[in-house]
């Protein structure tokens, strides 16, 4: 049985593989393709969603991570579909390279990421499916389809953020920087203050993000720009303390105590704005990435970029009506728009709104109506992240969306790749 990092999703494939090589990883579709499986691919299972549940064929990458190739004059790396973005960051590092911008984890595979649009903060950056110069996939009838923006576009402008409907992402190229160093301030504000001045901030910051604490007016204000001049100084001991003691430890107990005793949890979320703070120089990757100990279900949506204040207002008034004990702070997260068809920031720059509930089953009434105020402000959801949304209710949202399901039914017209989740999101009624 397979479980996801959640454990809200679980698997009881027919059949399991876990290829080394790309012949081995085309020849388990086609080995399912005779048998008329459908095939999903499990990465490191950080998507919440039933996006990998099959009783058909499921492949496993956990033997499939290798960097294949660094090319520093055209500025790339290619790596296989399953290498972790912890490994990847480290194996950059080692050469002096970095990706441009990351989200807040770091233990999804790359195809996991580009697949689902992971994206991480900075309202002139883009997600990481942007970054992607080139990939190979094994279509549904096990053939190999290599793709850049000259070789086979249309399945390169569709494939970045492809959902794992297209085919089974083998390699990706990636587009890279030289190494960077991040100054990160995280500092406490009032939400409103935040709110009000939030121009100001996306203006004078590279990558921003909110933290606002339910149950309090205060938000955690962080910031990371990057530096020329100064080295990393964050020692060893502050980092272990600001990330495994405090983000994790502490906190892992809070949410605990939470769960047991609600009435307790304005008092910690009070307690939790009082005790945030920090200053230092570190690299990117650590810096834009910490560990999460902490289980959590989570929910997150884009919106316009003008809509994102009022959306988080909106949820603070539906904290404030049910009054709910809810532990997780509401994240608030920014990015640029790009060209990708089903990508959550396509077309223009949008704000990313992420809530989340401790481990087990969501609150259902704070999902559900939070939920309904992001849809309302054109919102679309993460596609690794619970929703309720269907193919119809999606379609209008994206404006190539029929792009890409032409290049679908090209890849893919026997529906290989189509389980619950897939045919819900995609397949209109």
């Amino acid at each position: 049985m397979w479980r996801n990092w959640a454990r809200n999703q679980r698997a009881v494939p027919a059949s399991t593989s876990r290829p080394a090589s790309e012949e081995e990883l085309a020849a388990a579709v086609r080995r399912a393709a005779d048998h008329g499986r459908v095939v999903r691919v499990a990465g490191s299972g950080h998507s919440f969603t039933d996006t990998v549940v099959t009783d058909g064929e499921l492949i496993l990458l956990d033997r499939y991570g290798e960097v294949l190739a660094v090319d520093p004059s055209a500025m790339t790396v290619t790596v296989q579909a399953g290498i972790p973005l912890h490994r990847l960051n480290a194996a950059l590092l080692a050469r002096g390279l970095a990706l441009p911008n990351l989200g807040d984890i770091d233990r999804q595979t790359i195809a996991g990421a580009i697949a689902t649009a992971t994206h991480g903060t900075g309202v002139r950056h883009h997600g990481i499916a942007s970054q992607v110069a080139g990939l190979r996939l094994v279509a549904g009838d096990g053939r190999i389809v290599a793709c850049t923006a000259e070789q086979e576009p249309e399945v390169f402008h569709c494939a970045r953020v492809g959902l794992g409907a297209l085919g089974v992402v083998s390699t990706v190229t990636l587009a890279v920087v030289p190494a960077f160093h991040l100054h990160a301030v995280e500092r406490a504000a009032g939400l409103d203050e935040t709110l009000d001045g939030l121009d100001e901030l996306l203006a004078r910051n590279e990558h921003l993000e909110l933290y606002w604490f339910p149950h309090t007016d205060r938000t955690l204000v962080k910031a990371n720009n990057r530096v020329v001049d100064r080295p990393p100084d964050r020692p060893r001991w502050r980092e272990v303390l600001d990330d495994e003691v405090l983000a994790n430890g502490v906190f892992g107990l809070g949410c605990r105590l939470g769960a047991r005793f609600p009435a307790v949890v304005p008092s910690l979320a009070r307690l939790a704005t009082a005790a945030v703070g920090a200053d230092y120089v570190d690299d990117s990757a650590k810096v834009f990435t910490s560990p999460r100990r902490v289980r959590f279900q989570e929910l997150e949506y884009s919106v316009p970029l003008a809509a994102g204040p009022a959306c988080l207002r909106a949820v603070r008034r539906l904290v404030e009506a049910h009054d709910r004990p809810i532990s997780f702070p509401v994240e608030m997260r920014f990015l640029a728009g790009d060209d990708i068809p089903l990508s959550t920031a396509y077309g223009e720059a949008r704000a990313y709104l992420a809530l989340h509930t401790f481990r087990g089953a969501p609150d259902p009434v704070y999902f559900r109506e939070a939920e309904a105020i992001l849809r309302d402000h054109a919102g679309r959801p993460h596609w690794g992240k619970l929703h309720s949304c269907r193919a119809d209710d999606l379609r209008p949202r994206y404006p190539e969306w029929e792009r890409f399901q032409a290049v679908r039914d090209r890849l893919d017209p026997d529906g290989r790749f189509l389980n619950d989740y897939t045919r819900r999101v995609l397949v209109s009624s």
